[in-house]
């Protein structure tokens, strides 16, 4: 069984902490040949994330990576502190990890730790975007690789840029170890609860357009209001009925009311652009007839449980692996 360590420091993104475990014990849960055991571990037992800030106590020390069972992949999060070199204890225990040639991964800002123990001299790398010129930077001796695929593979040295909590990474290493048609049937398990609810809701959406009632021309007519503020009146005057028959006949054939049904078809229409294009959250809003990327993000957290910028990475991370299984 392939031992998989994620070693955790102070400042981690609290995304980082779930979402890529949940890629390796999602698959050796569901996948009998991909049998995985998943440490979570941080340097002192805790790890301190989030703002205002949460104190976590993790299963797992250091003796996670080189312990009952050594590591074979050891997985590093971005963290806060990224510009400092890591705790004495912890930097022997990752090049004792890398002597043995362990596989190193690193996410966003987890680069910076393999980069400052000089582990990544010499070699191609990946960070988050924001922070790609910093880490050449800082560590010249390292190639900093502007983020775009999924993962920059050099050695045993696996780094990626952080998108979804480092989901494509964690999936990369999946295909690496079971190939693409496991990695895409965990990448479908992992990403397809945040459509579940869109899909549900869009179905609802094309069955109440195509039943032939008075409210068709209506329902035909509000997909291209959503640029603007609609109100109840407006959408009763469309009707041409009272805005008591209109709420009425909503709830028999939508089984919303007409302000929650516009609310549903405008999140399916946010959900499409953020599937198929790179207009910004800001702009899918506007179109979309949110106003704001604050009011968009309220309303599709609330709905399908994620933001839209986690739900856009995700449908590229799923996207990609169901493409690469189809070849």
């Amino acid at each position: 069984m392939a031992v998989i360590a994620f070693l955790f420091a102070d400042g981690v993104p609290g995304h980082h902490l779930g979402i890529a475990p949940m890629v390796f014990t999602t698959a050796a849960r569901t996948v009998r040949t991909a049998a995985y055991d998943v440490r979570v571990a941080s340097a002192t037992g805790t790890v301190i994330t989030g703002d205002p800030p949460l104190g976590l106590s993790t299963p797992w020390r250091l003796d996670a990576l080189d312990g009952l069972g050594p590591a074979d992949t050891v997985f590093l999060a971005g963290h806060e502190r990224y510009r400092e070199p890591p705790p004495p204890a912890a930097a022997a225990a990752l090049r004792d990890c890398a002597e043995r040639g362990c596989r190193m991964a690193a996410v966003g800002t987890g680069t910076f730790t393999l980069a400052a123990l000089g582990l990544l001299d010499g070699r191609r790398a990946t960070t988050s975007w924001p922070h790609t010129r910093e880490l050449a930077r800082l560590h010249p001796r390292v190639t900093a690789v502007p983020s775009g695929d999924p993962a920059t593979v050099d050695g045993p040295f696996h780094t990626s840029a952080g998108i979804f909590g480092g989901v494509d990474l964690a999936v990369d290493l999946v295909e690496r170890d079971h190939g693409v048609l496991i990695a895409a049937s965990v990448a479908r398990r992992i990403v397809m609860p945040l459509h579940d609810q869109t899909v549900a809701d869009a179905a609802g959406l094309e069955r109440a357009r195509a039943e032939p009632t008075t409210l068709g021309p209506t329902l035909e007519w509000l997909a291209t209001q959503f640029h603007r503020p609609v109100t109840l009146t407006e959408i009763a005057d469309h009707a041409r009925i009272s805005v008591s028959t209109l709420n009425r006949r909503f709830r028999a054939q939508t089984g919303h009311s007409p302000l929650q049904y516009l609310l549903r078809a405008r999140l399916h229409e946010a959900q499409l652009l953020l599937e198929n294009t790179a207009v910004p959250i800001e702009g899918i809003a506007r179109r979309t007839g949110f106003g704001s990327g604050a009011n968009l993000r309220h309303h599709f957290t609330r709905l399908t449980g994620t933001g839209p910028r986690a739900y856009r990475a995700a449908s590229r991370v799923l996207a990609a692996t169901l493409a690469k299984s189809a070849e």
